[in-house]
């Protein structure tokens, strides 16, 4: 098959596709007569198998060694296979951590505008003014007292004081 009945049968871009042979983790494939790529059935089985690691949000180094050890009997190389997805799962959940605290940050500058607390009157949006007072080194409902060494003078360039 050509590259685009590839790309169309993965759902992966033909340049993501062309980037994956240049880089060693699909193999180039034949060319027939008039010079355009052949792939075959195993391409199509690789490139779905790198895409489930991508979706997995695994880095395309610890997916080669993935692929390397597709065929290995080797009981080292397949315990490092769990090594990988035990450190997959840690870098998961310590993200996981941090999305929380970034919800967390983002309700609280999200009341200072809520139904309840509207302020968008003549003091202006509070969401707004909490970020303006963030950028100029105060502390802010989101992030607390930023214990900024020197704040930033009033008169940042792009803020209103």
């Amino acid at each position: 098959m050509r590259i685009g009945a590839l790309s169309r049968a993965t759902g992966v871009d033909i340049e993501t596709i062309r980037f994956y042979e240049k880089t060693g983790l699909l193999p180039g494939p034949a060319r027939s007569e008039n010079g355009y790529r052949d792939y075959a059935q195993a391409h199509l089985e690789r490139l779905a198998f790198i895409r489930h690691g991508r979706a997995l949000d695994m880095s395309l180094a610890d997916i080669g060694l993935l692929l390397a050890s597709l065929n290995s009997r080797d009981p080292a190389q397949l315990a490092s296979v769990d090594g990988l997805v035990d450190a997959q799962l840690a870098r998961v959940r310590a993200r996981l951590i941090s999305m929380r605290a970034l919800e967390q940050q983002l309700v609280a500058l999200k009341s200072r505008c809520d139904g309840q607390h509207a302020q968008h009157g003549a003091q202006g949006c509070g969401i707004l003014g909490e970020l303006v007072a963030a950028a100029h080194g105060e502390a802010c409902a989101c992030h607390g007292d930023v214990g900024a060494a020197s704040p930033a003078p009033r008169q940042t360039v792009g803020l209103k004081s």
